[in-house]
Order: structure tokens, then C-alpha cells, then sequence
């Protein structure tokens, strides 16, 4: 076979193992790899195409990034296109992609990405191109999968500011706002917070009420602790209110959310008069070297692609349940958005641990 690879959407901690274990995998059966360059831009312009082979990708494990690079816009289904007069239109240029595949004699598509690169591909499997999935995005939030790679390693460097933040927050008294990535859901700031011994903990699935949020703080300076680590989700947002997103969004980008800790961190400094400052920790998530457990789980996935595209699982994305990584329809995939159970029991962990979250 002869088998092309992208990745879609921001990069994540173990992309390259990934590739790594797709190449890898089809050497043992004689298949040839390429990669598409920068998402679908490669089967645009063909010069971005790149042969992969086993010296390529031997010593890329423990490296962050991706050696094709990527994209967060450009869908080849609504493909902005700036006109003379500065407008910019969408346009569908998926037929070209698909004549394009087929004329370089692609037998198969390995897309690695998030919920809106899955998309995509899905309605590329639509209009007859032969896909497989993998699951990629350090805010978990795939539906099917357990995990996703690039989550581990994000929390692990979430947990480590965290901790780096107790000390300067203990030696000034102060409080200390820690914003962290996630979109629309609070997994990183769920388990970082936990790890990191955080006293606040705010995200997108419990609407906070920054009064009992204040309160929390103001219980921990009756016991003698007079500093306090509040964790904020980018996406967290009060009772009633709606989430904060950055301005300057580009045509054919989703809304770009942040300020929500800068926010929180001005109400918690006016209600309890207590010296408070606030850090977006940002793209430190998504950079370095990826975990012991995303280097495996990348791997792993990498791999199974590729047992899966010799059992001809077209549609199917590989997904970890439990101990194990088995095909799931990609379709059941992007159907919905994973968001944090009320009932999970890591939730009911921070609340045994008197972790408030504004509620």
C-alpha cells in the first residue's frame, strides 16, 4: 500500500511518535509512507509531499512538534480565499484534494488530529477516500477514546507551574491564578489542579460563582494559610455569563478563548483585598518532550492505524478503552464532545479534598 499521513489542528506532545509508529509499521509490510505536509495543503500543492522512511522517523520519539507541520485553518471544504477587494470568501476545494489523492496513486489516509481535523476527514471518507483515524489533542476531549496523546504530558506540565507557583505564592502571601488550556472542557485543569494541590479549581462543565470561590480563600486564611493556588480553565465561566475569548480571531479560525485567569484574578484581588496575580500558562502545554505514557500511547496508536488499514477498517479511529486500543467509527467519535461527568469519580476526589469550584 501506499499510504499518506497528516496532522490537523494545534501540534501536541507524541505527534511525531505517532508517526514514528505508522511508518515503522508499514515498512514491516512493505508499504511506502508520505506525508501530507501542513494538513491538506500537501494534496494542494504536491511539492509539500515528503517521503517518510525508517531513517526518518527512527529518532523522533521523545521530540515534541510534528516533522510535517500543521494547520488550524485552511478546510478544504470552506477554504478561505482572499479577493482583490480585501473580502474573503469561503470555497470548496475538496474534489481537488480527492483528484489529487487518487492521481498520486494514494491507497489510503491516515489523519491525525483533533475533533475538527476528524471532521474533516470524515467527509473526506464521504467522497471515497479510504480513512483511518487517530485521535489527537492535549484538552482530551474526543468522545470514544480514554485518552488522547499529548493530554498527559500537558497536565504534567501544568502540574509542574503549579507547583513552581506554591513557593512564590507561600513567601508573598498571595494568590495565585494559574489560567490553563482545554477549550470547552476542564479536563487539564481538573487533573492538574488535583496533582498540583490547587485550593480553587474553575472550569467550562460547573459555572462558578467567584463569591463562594472567595470564600474558599477566605476559609483558608482563618486556618493560618494566608496564600492560596486557584487553577482557571480557558474556558470557565460564571453563573449566568458566557466564556472570554481574545480578540482578532482570522477567517476560517474558531473564536480564540483566553483572559478568563486575568478576570478572576481582578475579583478575587476586590472581594478579599488579598495581593493576587494571575499566569497564562498558554502553548508551554503543548511544547517539549512528550511523557513515558504519551511516547507509548502515541506509538501504540501509530501502529494499530496501521493494522487497521490492512483489515481495510476504513471510517475507524483508534481509541484506548481501558488497558487496550481497538477501531471505533470515527462518526461516533465527533458525534459529541467529552466533557467531565458530574459523577466522575476524579471530580468527587477534589470535592473530598475540600477543592472548591465555585459552586
Amino acid at each position: 500500500m501506499k499510504i499518506a499521513i497528516n496532522t490537523g489542528g494545534g501540534d501536541a506532545p507524541g505527534l511525531k511518535a505517532v508517526i514514528k509508529g505508522i511508518v515503522l509499521a508499514a515498512y514491516q509490510k512493505g508499504w511506502e509512507g508520505f506525508g501530507i505536509k501542513y494538513g491538506y495543503r500537501g494534496l494542494m500543492d504536491t511539492k509539500q509531499l515528503v517521503r517518510l522512511t525508517p531513517e526518518t522517523v527512527w529518532d523522533i520519539t521523545d521530540m515534541g512538534g510534528t516533522i510535517l507541520g500543521t494547520a488550524i485553518k485552511g478546510d478544504p471544504f470552506k477554504y478561505p480565499v482572499q479577493q482583490a477587494d480585501g473580502t474573503v470568501l469561503e470555497n470548496d476545494i475538496s474534489d481537488t484534494i480527492v483528484s489529487n489523492f487518487r492521481a498520486l496513486g494514494f491507497d489510503a489516509l491516515i489523519a491525525i488530529g483533533g475533533d475538527g481535523s476528524l471532521r474533516i476527514a470524515n467527509k473526506f471518507m464521504q467522497k471515497g477516500i479510504p480513512i483511518i483515524g487517530v485521535p489527537k489533542t492535549i484538552d482530551n476531549d474526543i468522545s470514544s477514546t480514554d485518552y488522547t496523546f499529548g493530554f498527559d504530558t500537558a497536565v504534567s506540565t501544568a502540574t509542574g507551574a503549579i507547583d513552581k507557583l506554591h513557593t512564590t505564592a507561600r513567601s508573598h502571601d498571595r494568590v495565585m491564578v494559574v489560567e490553563v488550556m482545554g477549550r470547552y472542557v476542564g479536563w487539564i485543569a481538573l487533573h492538574s489542579g488535583i496533582s498540583g494541590s490547587a485550593d480553587v479549581i474553575l472550569i467550562p462543565e460547573i459555572p462558578y460563582d467567584i463569591n463562594k470561590a472567595c470564600n474558599k480563600i477566605r476559609q483558608i486564611s482563618l486556618i493560618g494559610r494566608d496564600y492560596a493556588i486557584v487553577v482557571v480553565a480557558e474556558g470557565a465561566k460564571p453563573v449566568g455569563g458566557d466564556i472570554t475569548v481574545l480578540e482578532g480571531k482570522q477567517p476560517g479560525t474558531e473564536a480564540r478563548l483566553g483572559g478568563v485567569g486575568k478576570k478572576v484574578a481582578e475579583e478575587i484581588c476586590k472581594s478579599t483585598c488579598k495581593e493576587t496575580r494571575h499566569i497564562v500558562l498558554g502553548h508551554l502545554q503543548r511544547g517539549g518532550a512528550p511523557t513515558t505514557f504519551d511516547r507509548l500511547l502515541s506509538l501504540r496508536f501509530g501502529t494499530a492505524a496501521v493494522r487497521f488499514l490492512e483489515a481495510r477498517k476504513f471510517g475507524m479511529m483508534a481509541a484506548v478503552r481501558s488497558t487496550d486500543v481497538i477501531a471505533v467509527p470515527i462518526e461516533e467519535a465527533i458525534g459529541q464532545m467529552k466533557v467531565i461527568p458530574k459523577d466522575s469519580d476524579i471530580l468527587l476526589t477534589a470535592r473530598s479534598l475540600g477543592i472548591s469550584f465555585g459552586d
